[in-house]
């Protein structure tokens, strides 16, 4: 079983960036049709996607389950899904940066080459709130119900002050894509989404209480997803932020 792992402080007081998986990546980015199709026919990888985020490469870049694949400018993959974590063990060794996770089902098979971070079920509040938020020590995360929520604990404990999100929309693109990728799909398009089976009301549970710990701890969070139904933080245009 896998120790906790203790969050170094190693960006203390700067910016982490996290990249979640939503489509609004591709908008914000300009990333041409021509490459999104590509991509989301599987005639390329998503590292097709990487020249148009030449701006954020020197950036702490925090990549949620397949944006690691972006590139190794991507400082660390965060993923929560023992179903992720199936799928791309054998690219994620290779990949050869620093990885973290909250599944219990990965901390049980003791791999020592990915860092630790069990959930934290808080006990001082209301029940309803015990698994949101940021959390309140540094060897544990907040699960928020999603990967991406969570990151945001990791990036608070790394010592930022500000964190920017990047492709959080908690909704469908106007052509009803639910991410930037096709990577969780059989066949080549999003088109047949069933919305009776999308998470985003469970997901959006938690960011009113990180904004709220948030606040608590001088951090301020942007979102850059114009569209998204996060309605807790600012929304700003990435130009304005680059």
């Amino acid at each position: 079983m896998l120790k906790a792992w203790q969050v170094p402080r190693m960006w203390e007081g700067g910016e982490a960036w996290i990249l979640g998986g939503g489509p609004s990546v591709i908008d914000c980015f300009n990333i041409p049709s021509e490459v999104v199709n590509a991509v989301r026919f599987k005639k390329q990888g998503i590292d097709a996607y990487s020249p148009y985020l030449a701006a954020i490469h020197n950036k702490h870049v925090i990549g949620i389950n397949v944006a690691y694949q972006f590139g190794e400018w991507v400082d660390i993959c965060f993923f929560g899904d023992k179903g992720f974590y199936l799928s791309n063990k054998e690219k994620l060794i290779r990949w050869n940066k620093l990885i973290v996770t909250c599944s219990p089902y990965v901390a049980g098979k003791d791999e020592r080459w990915i860092k630790y971070l069990p959930k934290e079920i808080k006990s001082n509040v209301p029940a309803k709130e015990r698994q949101l938020g940021i959390s309140t020590y540094s060897k544990a995360i907040s699960w928020n119900w999603n990967s991406g929520a969570a990151a945001i604990s990791l990036a608070a404990w790394l010592g930022v002050k500000k964190i920017i999100l990047v492709g959080f929309d908690m909704t469908l693109s106007a052509t009803n894509n639910q991410h930037f990728h096709n990577e969780y799909k059989k066949g080549t398009t999003n088109a047949k989404i069933n919305p009776r089976t999308l998470p985003f009301n469970n997901h959006l549970k938690g960011f009113p209480v990180i904004k709220r710990d948030a606040d608590r701890m001088g951090i301020e969070i942007i979102n850059t997803s114009l569209n998204s139904a996060i309605q807790d933080f600012p929304k700003v245009h990435i130009n304005e932020l680059l």
